[in-house]
């Protein structure tokens, strides 16, 4: 496990020297981190107020303890094998109105969907063979969005009836849609590279930034979209969806598959290159470790942020964030 400071902070008059191996509290560069080794069976880490009472623990077996709460949500994982058999590629999955709701882009179940995320049912697409590379839920609607095929959008009010929606464009490749601030938003890799709709079925196609990129995958967050994609100009922002700019991500000819947010910031990954990239803004972006995988797909939930990769001696990666007094400490789970 390791330990990032995101932010010097000044707390008191309190210091930590800097030895090569640990970096000081007070320390005046957001770079420094720390590692800590804990002996077997003994608390490697601990956290307490002035009454002692602690406030964060590290336990021997990795997991984090908040006050007397272990948190392990996203570090023990399950297979699932109660699930349809007829499609091997699910390729996005989202959950609203009480349902897990997964689309496709090869087999013959194209759409499934779960109330618990356990037990699996197959209910029919729109259309034939469409490639769904993704699927969104807001404003009481599941839409879906395809690569290829003869319908590339769909909806439906609970993830089983599902009508075609008319795109923009002509043969456009859609790879990814999402909901904020009272719109949907839609990024792909040709034609238009972006369309908008306010109720998911009508849609209006809009300018990207840059030229001819590769838009990949966005997400909505602190009031400001946010795309990612592997080729060109590789970020993108904007406030409404409608009006683009491009901005600098961090690295250089890097692959950024997907991006989400939570607490606050904004995370990227990718499948070539750096791989992970964080922002506060979505405009200033950082590169941060990670493992040589080829990571697929990031999310944000319940204080974790959790990574996938389709390629790669690690599949799943997760990271912490947790908020201790006037710091924000970034810890990893490789």
């Amino acid at each position: 496990m390791r330990l990032r400071w995101l932010s010097a902070t000044t707390l008191g008059t309190s210091t930590l020297l800097d030895n090569g191996l640990v970096a000081g509290i007070n320390a005046t560069s957001s770079s420094y981190s720390f590692n800590v080794q804990g002996a077997s069976g003994i608390n490697p880490f601990r956290v307490a107020s002035s009454t002692g009472t602690s406030l964060l623990s590290v336990l021997n077996n990795g997991e984090v303890e908040v006050l007397g709460q272990v948190i392990s949500k996203g570090l023990s994982w399950t297979n699932i094998t109660s699930y349809p058999v007829g499609n091997s590629s699910w390729s996005s999955i989202t959950y609203g109105n009480g349902r897990f709701v997964a689309v496709g882009d090869n087999g013959t179940d194209l759409i499934m969907h779960s109330s618990d995320g356990i037990n699996w049912a197959t209910t029919t697409a729109f259309g034939a063979d469409d490639d769904w590379t993704s699927v969104t839920y807001g404003n009481g609607l599941f839409v879906a969005v395809a690569s290829d095929g003869t319908d590339i959008v769909m909806t439906s009010p609970d993830g089983i009836n599902w009508t075609a929606r008319s795109a923009v464009g002509n043969n456009d490749d859609w790879w990814d849609v999402t909901y904020g601030n009272g719109l949907f938003v839609a990024v792909g890799s040709s034609g238009d590279y972006v369309m908008t709709s306010p109720d998911g079925i009508n849609w209006t196609a809009r300018s990207a930034a840059g030229n001819n990129d590769y838009w990949t995958s966005i997400t909505y967050g602190d009031g400001l979209f946010v795309a990612v994609g592997r080729s060109g100009d590789r970020v993108m922002t904007s406030p409404d969806g409608i009006n683009w700019t491009a901005r600098s991500a961090a690295g250089n000819d890097d692959w950024w598959s997907s991006v989400t947010y939570g607490n606050g910031l904004f995370v990227a990954v990718g499948s070539f290159g750096d791989r992970v990239m964080t922002s506060p803004d979505g405009i200033n972006w950082t590169a941060r470790s990670a493992t040589s995988d080829s990571w697929s797909g990031v999310t944000y939930g319940d204080g974790l942020f959790v990574a996938v990769s389709n390629y790669g001696s690690d599949s799943i990666m997760t990271s912490l964030m947790v908020s201790i007094g006037l710091s924000e400490i970034l810890m990893e789970m490789v």
